[in-house]
């Protein structure tokens, strides 16, 4: 491949993993929304579930091929990280947390996402991409400090476990991506989930339905048409073509994106200093994209 088709390539990744990224930033605000009435047992296996009969039903009308038990070990990795444990992890967490202190736990996760595509993908950044990738991720934490957020230390250990689940999910989809495509990737490992979401869902079915907020199931709606599925579609594919590590950064800002919403959604208040802190950690993101092409 000549030069200027791998830059091509390099972009049109960046282009896809933003895109999925703005998916993405709905995820945890409509969660937010969602979980007082649904619970995270059921809006875990809900979202999967939903997902996976859409997910099923463009397999076969596009008559995949199955994969193979090599790369179904590998979806295996994939279901575990964005299938079950992210969702179930951050639902918990935000029944201790504020949406905009979750949010915070994003800023890690591209460093989450970097240290697994080393470890699985066999990359190798330079090392000034890891000083732009560290750099974000304390500005964004940082941020969180000076706000002074008040959390539960067990809703933090539920996102903190969400966020090492996620990064380990991102990177195996990422890699399998190259062989697989991305919208399959998330499809195949979506209908591996289904015989476990399936009864999950009917067994964690809320019993007031007719008290639950018409809110709440349109949250429901959201993470499971979207980032449950469309979203991984650009992401995976953005992943695949631009190098896991470096899309990766792109996450950077989807705590931002998402503070964004969360004051539209749940009037919580996005301060000017939050537009000083977007500037910085956008700057880190164009300095890892420029840096993050492997040794």
């Amino acid at each position: 491949m000549q030069h200027s088709d791998v830059r091509s390539t390099h972009t049109q990744g960046w282009i896809n993993g933003f895109i999925g990224v703005l998916i993405f930033s709905g995820s945890l605000p409509a969660t937010r929304v969602a979980v007082s009435d649904l619970g995270p047992g059921f809006l875990t296996t809900a979202r999967a579930a939903i997902a996976g009969l859409i997910a099923l039903l463009v397999l076969i009308a596009a008559k995949e091929k199955k994969p193979d038990q090599r790369q179904v070990r590998s979806l295996l990795i994939v279901m575990l990280g964005v299938v079950l444990g992210f969702p179930l992890l951050s639902s918990l967490a935000l029944q201790y947390l504020t949406a905009a202190h979750a949010m915070v736990f994003l800023g890690l996760l591209p460093l989450s996402t970097a240290i697994f595509g080393v470890l699985l993908g066999g990359e190798r950044p330079k090392p000034i991409f890891w000083l732009f990738s560290v750099l974000g991720s304390l500005l964004v934490v940082g941020y969180a400090v000076y706000q002074g957020l008040t959390a539960s230390p067990v809703g933090d250990l539920f996102m903190l476990g969400a966020i090492i689940l996620c990064g380990l999910g991102y990177a195996e989809g990422g890699k399998l991506s190259k062989e697989l495509g991305g919208w399959q990737v998330i499809s195949w490992a979506l209908v591996l989930a289904l015989p476990l979401m399936l009864p999950l869902c009917w067994l964690f079915f809320p019993q007031a339905v007719g008290f639950i907020k018409p809110s709440s199931w349109i949250g429901l709606g959201y993470i499971s048409l979207f980032s449950m599925f469309i979203g991984f579609i650009f992401w995976y594919k953005g992943l695949a073509q631009g190098g896991i590590a470096s899309v990766g950064q792109l996450q950077l800002v989807q705590p931002f994106f998402g503070l964004a919403l969360a004051a539209v959604l749940l009037q919580e208040q996005v301060s000017m200093g939050m537009v000083g802190v977007t500037a910085g950690v956008i700057a880190c993101v164009i300095a890892s994209k420029k840096y993050g092409r492997r040794l």
